[in-house]
């Protein structure tokens, strides 16, 4: 008799508490709010394809990935680009045996002042494809910056249809390699924004795009590591902004899926494919993904401004790769630390945050906002998701001891926390600086703007310039800095640009540009 109440009250109690927790769950456990795009706290009805089970991403990875690729194929579109025939101008010029002759007034006739013939040809047009993601409903699309890229002409195809759209550039980050279009219309399918820094190495992952020219095509893989740096974005924008961190998978990745989806197996979105590394030009092992967490914060901006607000700690460093070159020797008299855990100051700017909170060179920067800081990729991309104004905290050692400085605030590359516009160096894409005063005297001139770095712009576009140039002139007016040739440019909307490679010869060589007169006008 009392073994028989014993098991009774036990199944009435398993009774009772399994209805409380299915009551509890269905009734009242609250739910994550602001999770989806378009202000939406519920699945949105425009999502690709509503998947039973991921509604809080708590999904149990499946058997296989036929769901998550319905769910995020229809929104994963074709991108079709066309660059019409230009004009180039070479700017190869006579040869000038004294420089100091440059700025005499024999040599300042017709043919110096513009009549320079640097001789113009013409670049055939060209065709190129890559893939998209569809992030709204109403046809907002992001994709990398180097598939639309100097286009002339944007279509997009839908996966599952045979329209073609054509698409508006809104706005574009070299520095990134991200780009944001849109096509007309509602209704569209679209990928919800998964959680990157959820992202475990080891996890499944799918790659979606149009590679080879191919229809819609998926391939899967693990992610094999995080914040990688593979220096691919220098060469696409200004050397001084670049900014990688990106997911590594061995998801098969070919031509054409670049700005395709790299989605996890709740059909989330968790980067945008935008490299891969191979010695021939095809997949050869791993792939390279911008992180769901960055592309937020960029893509935010290139809507709302037409250009990347972007924040700067203020500090400089020595690179990882640099660090393992050197000896124990050169890094004791660098006084740099090769196992700090962390990121070793090595400058600290004047009007930067980073001098603002108190940091130091020799201070090792470990966390910011709580987030552990290994390195300078991890650094950067932490900082890539805020704008100047916003504040954040910086954990970081000082002679072995621990310290915190809280609500710093960020600020652009002037020192300040105003939105800054695109002018017309930004459009030109490259890295300029002034020539300084020893270098000024060496020449035997007086000054001019080095081009330390060209990325995508006017100058690709329409030169042939290459790094090292120096700019003496713009028109006829001499240049000394490069404000001085922002005026220039802002008044002409034709320019020639003027000088010569001093660490190549004296030859002069000229650079006719267009500029469109202006430095509201976005390129």
């Amino acid at each position: 008799m009392k073994f028989k109440q014993i098991v009774t009250i036990v199944c009435i109690s398993i009774v009772t508490a399994s209805a409380s927790i299915f009551v509890y769950s269905k009734y009242f456990q609250p739910r994550q709010a602001g999770i989806y795009q378009n202000g939406s706290t519920e699945v949105p009805v425009n999502y690709a394809r509503y998947m039973p089970g991921t509604e809080n991403g708590s999904a149990v990875p499946p058997s296989d990935f036929t769901a998550a690729a319905k769910a995020a194929v229809p929104g994963v579109v074709h991108i079709k680009t066309k660059i019409n025939p230009r004009q180039v101008t070479n700017g190869l010029q006579r040869k000038r045996s004294i420089l100091q002759d440059l700025f005499g007034d024999e040599f300042f006739g017709d043919e110096f002042n513009g009549g320079g013939d640097g001789r113009r040809y013409y670049v055939p047009g060209q065709m190129a494809s890559g893939s998209g993601v569809l992030i709204s409903d109403d046809g907002y699309i992001v994709t990398n910056n180097h598939v639309i890229d100097d286009a002339d002409e944007i279509s997009v195809t839908l996966s599952n249809s045979a329209k073609t759209y054509k698409a508006k550039l809104i706005g574009a980050d070299p520095s990134t390699d991200l780009a944001v279009i849109k096509i007309e219309g509602a209704g569209f399918p679209y990928l919800l924004y998964g959680n990157s820094d959820n992202v475990e190495i080891g996890q499944w992952v799918l790659a979606i795009g149009y590679p080879l020219n191919l229809d819609a095509t998926v391939t899967a893989g693990i992610v094999s590591a995080k914040s990688r740096t593979i220096g691919i974005n220098k060469s696409r924008g200004s050397r001084n902004s670049a900014i990688e961190s990106f997911i590594q998978t061995d998801a098969a990745v070919n031509q054409g899926n670049s700005g395709g989806a790299l989605i996890n197996t709740s059909g989330e979105l968790i980067g945008v494919n935008s490299a891969i590394a191979s010695p021939t030009g095809s997949y050869a092992g791993y792939s390279y993904a911008i992180p769901v967490n960055l592309i937020k914060k960029v893509v935010n901006d290139l809507m709302k401004y037409g250009n990347v607000q972007r924040a700067y700690l203020g500090v400089s460093y020595m690179p990882s790769s640099v660090i393992a070159s050197l000896s124990d020797e050169q890094l004791k008299e660098l006084g740099v630390r090769r196992d700090a855990p962390g990121v070793q100051v090595t400058e600290v700017v004047d009007n930067g945050s980073a001098k603002a909170a108190g940091l130091q060179a020799g201070d090792i920067i470990t966390r910011i906002n709580g987030t552990p800081i290994p390195g300078p990729s991890q650094m950067t991309e932490q900082i890539a998701r805020y704008k100047p104004g916003d504040k954040i905290s910086i954990t970081y050692l000082r002679n072995n001891k621990e310290y915190t400085a809280d609500n710093v605030t960020l600020r652009n590359l002037a020192g300040n926390t105003d939105v800054v516009r695109t002018t017309v160096l930004d459009r030109l894409g490259a890295d300029l600086s002034a020539l300084d005063k020893d270098d000024a005297r060496r020449l035997g001139i007086r000054g001019g703007v080095w081009v330390s770095g060209i990325g995508n712009g006017i100058l690709k576009k329409q030169t042939t310039m290459a790094p090292g140039f120096l700019i003496i002139k713009a028109g006829d007016q001499s240049i000394t800095s490069p404000d001085e040739l922002a005026k220039v440019l802002d008044r002409k909307g034709n320019v020639q640009l003027i000088g010569l490679y001093p660490e190549k010869s004296t030859n002069i060589y000229y650079y006719n540009i267009q500029t469109g007169g202006g430095s509201s006008e976005s390129f």
